[in-house]
């Protein structure tokens, strides 16, 4: 699908009709984990809509699963929300039926104090694992985040800052574009730089035909004025995700916390549109491109990364073998490391390939490089033999910041990708803290 979609400022606000808030209320203590011990960092944040809104949410499908999901999983599926609220430091994750009541604490909260229908307010959690909320500055930062509600950008910024743990930077999009005889928008912030393999759904449970291996914490959280009914905004979020957040690895970690949530206010007043149409798949194509510019933001903020290279597989016996295949490699700690050393070892991608679950034979492997989105490949395999290709020009291949790599399985018509990063010594340094200093410790 072939449309216009022109970047804006905003992100969050930019729809018409939603406002935003970020406030510090002292969740990220000591203890709260390494990245999230900042001092007086923003680490509540409040989105609402002037009106109710169709919903549409797509859940972690870890087995361990964190009481703000549930809390969501029950309340995407009535269709209806107006609000989220948001807090960083804390994942409350692993803590019991106190968790599970402190979740919908938050909830009920935030519908009192913006004067909402209850049952609309949705929650969204990230930070360390194991750990009680502390209700006190939750509380606090509920009511004072009420106050700060606003629609400009510098409401959006803070929103997105509240969010963060182990970000360096804040992670931000929306666009506009024209649907139904209007001009709508889409807007989006998200958070996540560690434990990093998004698998997600909408109900929560693995599909039977998911590929093994789907595996910190990544929340999104989108906007859109556009006037759409809750199941058709959900099936358009199921193929967004599947195209963006879920084909994104930093260290091939699934968080218990992983969530995308979709309000739609139909401010804009665009005529309304079935599945199929014209009209809906210009709007999906609008969502993926959101999703996918925030799920890339999220790779080139990971933990310690210095290289994003997307593994992209074709030629595969078939789709289910092409994403194994990419997910083997694009996974593989020795694979990894020789990104981050600018090396252009194909004798560690070709291994991986070989212990995946797909379907490989090793003379019909291609493997190549080329810088992002360039049809120009260097190719280092050909037909599982090296080519004529120098090692010095193999390097220069492999030396950008992000480049694209290039497997050519040869045994059928699947293709995959995955967006992914280097394992660099940073990454290791900031994710094995220091048990003598609870501060160093993450999620």
């Amino acid at each position: 699908m072939q449309a216009k979609f022109k970047r804006i400022p905003g992100a969050i606000v930019a729809p018409k009709g939603f406002q935003a808030a970020g406030v510090f209320c002292d969740i990220k203590r000591l203890g709260t984990g390494k990245g999230s011990h900042k001092g007086a960092k923003r680490d509540l944040a409040l989105l609402v809509s002037d009106k109710p809104c169709a919903v549409a949410g797509m859940f972690t499908t870890n087995q361990i699963c964190a009481a703000p999901v549930k809390v969501c999983l029950d309340r995407v599926a009535r269709g209806a929300a107006q609000a989220v609220v948001i807090n960083s430091g804390n994942a409350n994750a692993c803590t019991g039926k106190q968790g599970l009541e402190d979740a919908k604490t938050m909830t009920r909260l935030t519908e009192q104090v913006l004067r909402l229908k209850a049952g609309y307010a949705l929650v969204g959690s990230t930070g360390r694992i194991g750990v009680a909320l502390p209700m006190k500055q939750v509380k606090a930062g509920i009511q004072a985040a009420a106050k700060e509600l606003g629609a400009t950008e510098d409401h959006a910024a803070r929103a997105a800052e509240a969010i963060m743990t182990s970000d360096s930077r804040p992670k931000q999009v929306a666009i506009e574009f024209a649907l139904g005889g209007r001009r709508v928008r889409l807007g989006g912030m998200c958070k996540g730089a560690g434990m990093i393999q998004p698998g997600m759904s909408g109900t929560g449970r693995r599909p039977a035909a998911q590929p093994q291996g789907l595996h910190a914490t990544m929340l999104a959280f989108i906007t859109t004025d556009v006037v759409i009914e809750s199941k058709l905004l959900q099936s358009a979020l199921q193929e967004a995700v599947a195209n963006s957040f879920n084909r994104i690895t930093v260290d091939g970690d699934m968080s218990t916390n992983d969530t995308v949530l979709v309000l739609a206010n139909g401010r804009a007043g665009n005529t309304s549109f079935q599945s199929g149409s014209r009209d809906s798949r210009i709007f999906g194509a609008a969502l993926q491109y959101v999703c996918l510019e925030l799920a890339k933001m999220i790779v080139r903020d990971g933990e310690g990364v210095h290289r994003v290279v997307t593994v992209r597989v074709t030629r595969a016996k078939s789709l289910a073998d092409a994403d194994t295949a990419a997910r083997s490699v694009a996974n593989s700690a020795l694979v990894k490391t020789s990104w981050h050393g600018g090396d252009p070892n194909w004798g560690r991608i070709i291994d991986a390939l070989g212990y995946s679950a797909a379907t490989v034979v090793e003379n019909k492997v291609d493997i190549g490089y080329s810088a992002p989105g360039s049809r120009q490949i260097v190719w280092s395999l050909k037909r599982g033999q090296p080519t004529s290709a120098t090692y010095r020009t193999l390097c220069a291949a492999v030396e950008p910041l992000e480049f694209d790599l290039h497997i050519r399985l040869n045994l059928g018509v699947g293709s995959a990708v995955m967006y992914a990063a280097d394992l660099t010594e940073q990454y290791v340094d900031f994710n094995k803290g220091d048990v003598t200093d609870p501060s160093t410790l993450g999620g």
